[in-house]
């Protein structure tokens, strides 16, 4: 059965689905991330192999906890680096912890062959003079480590081969600190702490790439909330291509700058901003991106989420407009009624 849609394309099936990261904490076993945390806090020359998405944060904040001049060389398993390309919150983290050189991130090999039987495919975690490994049935698996010189020694060592053998890889997501940077130069100082805010306050899986409310419409509201052109937003969440390619372009590359549109009109259709013309010179008229809803004017940056899912989880009309009184609108005095032009 096809999904009822809204009036912009998207259904209430999208809107409750959780992202990607969500669903893969909700698939880590129950107290295995904080046995993670406490078994690699604090030790030196961490090694990970088979890494899935769901154990990185306790990985990464094990590793802020450690003191230690090398990176950690994690390998994750297949898929991961790709997912952390659309998580706007745990991808940027990463690809922090990677600039900062905390942490070398790699791919594990996609399939095993007999010959090498199931040990290449095992998560698992090698200091040194310790092996950790993930055991057990699914649902209970627990940590179980080896410390014992004539075993801990050569396990560790078949650690480390199997990250040598993975191929590195990138997350297609800007570091946090040059996210930040980025926007104080393309918007304002008001927008980046907004960001810095939200990304600091919000959980790993709060906002992803699907479902109605994505990381962009997100972006789109918050630029709102400080009368930002929606070029210069533009600018700043594409790449160089997008904006045009001069020296002081800043975008970061989240995603391309045209892939706004959908999300600034469902923002407008929903009442939350309204995008104005503005003069331009002689080129083309602006768009300047305003916040008319005074709950998203209001609301704390890492509130803004919130807000706007609660306002996308409302019934609309066939235009994707929220569902009102009939003849509400045509009560209210002209220059009171809700903008409803195609921007």
């Amino acid at each position: 059965m096809i999904p009822p849609t809204n009036g912009d394309g998207s259904s209430d099936t999208e809107s409750d689905a959780p992202s990607e990261v969500t669903a893969a904490l909700d698939e880590v076993d129950e107290g295995l991330d904080d046995a993670v945390e406490s078994a690699l806090a604090g030790r030196a020359e961490v090694v990970a192999v088979g890494v899935p998405l769901g154990l990185l944060p306790p990985v990464l904040a094990a590793r802020e906890r450690t003191e230690d001049d090398a990176p950690w060389r994690i390998a994750c398993r297949p898929g991961v680096a790709d997912v952390l390309g659309r998580a706007f919150v745990l991808g940027t983290e990463v690809a922090e912890a990677v600039a900062e050189g905390a942490v070398e991130l790699r791919t594990a090999a996609a399939l095993r062959t007999e010959a090498e039987g199931a040990d290449s495919e095992r998560l698992l975690f090698a200091t040194p003079d310790r092996v950790d490994a993930v055991a057990g049935p699914e649902g209970t698996r627990t940590l179980v480590s080896e410390e014992a010189p004539e075993r801990a020694a050569p396990a560790a060592r078949a650690v480390r081969e199997r990250f040598a053998a993975a191929a590195p890889a990138s997350v297609d997501m800007p570091p946090r600190s040059r996210l930040v940077a980025a926007a104080r130069e393309a918007l304002d100082d008001r927008f980046a702490d907004d960001v810095a805010a939200a990304l600091d306050a919000l959980p790993y899986g709060a906002v992803g790439r699907s479902g109605a409310v994505t990381d962009r419409t997100l972006l789109v509201a918050m630029a709102a909330r400080h009368d930002h052109l929606l070029w210069d937003l533009r600018r700043w969440i594409g790449d160089e291509s997008d904006a045009g390619g001069g020296s002081g372009d800043v975008g970061v590359g989240i995603a391309a700058g045209q892939d706004l549109t959908a999300d600034r009109r469902a923002l407008v259709r929903r009442g939350l901003i309204e995008a104005i013309k503005v003069p331009a010179g002689d080129g083309r008229p602006q768009l300047r991106l305003r916040a008319v809803d005074d709950a998203l004017l209001r609301a704390r940056p890492e509130e803004v989420l919130s807000v706007l899912r609660g306002r996308f989880a409302l019934p609309v009309d066939g235009d994707g407009r929220i569902r009102g009184p009939a003849g509400r609108d045509e009560r209210r005095p002209v220059w009171e009624r809700a903008r409803r032009d195609k921007n």
